[in-house]
């Protein structure tokens, strides 16, 4: 018969791979069985938030639109005909070949690029708590269906012994009423 994990089995076998002291791995246990361990990452990450954190995801916010992209689209067409067709008596402020505008729209890409990196890092780094966060209440759930159905087992075993003994006695009563 193959002997029942314990959770301390369990949780030593998920944490094989990982390079854990042994002091590490029980505050790890109580940690799981003892204490709840969910927690919300949207709030903790916005608690560390910085200002610039809090631009960097406006920016991404507004930049990802497609209001934004539709109001880009006719900033540049307003600003070709402008340049070509309202201005185009030598007055205009960027003629064709459109240097300004290339030099303008450089500059807006090289800001605007590291910004919505920033931005993703940060989300990244909070999808990596959520998976971390999951990864240890399904831990804990899993130990926690462990001990429910080792309580299981003894309840029935249990119950077994009760009926068996009910049964004796059923058994006596009726040997005596024989013998009687």
């Amino acid at each position: 018969m193959e002997r029942r994990r314990t959770k301390k089995d369990i949780v030593k076998m998920l944490l094989r791979n990982n390079e854990l002291e042994e002091q590490d791995e029980e505050e790890l246990l109580n940690l799981l069985i003892d204490q709840p361990i969910a927690i919300d990452v949207d709030k903790q990450e916005e608690a560390k938030m910085t200002k610039g954190d809090h631009f960097a995801d406006k920016l991404s916010e507004i930049a990802g639109s497609w209001t934004f992209i539709f109001l880009f689209i006719a900033f540049l067409l307003g600003w070709i005909i402008l340049n070509t067709v309202i201005l185009a008596k030598g007055e205009a402020i960027d003629p064709y070949p459109f240097i300004l505008l290339n030099l303008v729209l450089s500059c807006i890409a090289a800001l605007q690029a590291p910004i919505i990196m920033m931005s993703q890092n940060r989300q990244a780094e909070k999808d990596s708590l959520r998976n971390q966060n999951d990864y240890r209440t399904d831990l804990k759930s899993e130990l926690i269906l462990e001990s429910l159905h080792d309580q299981m087992n003894l309840i029935l075993k249990n119950q077994r012994q009760i009926l068996k003994y009910i049964k004796e006695k059923e058994g006596e009563k009726h040997e005596s009423k024989k013998n009687s």
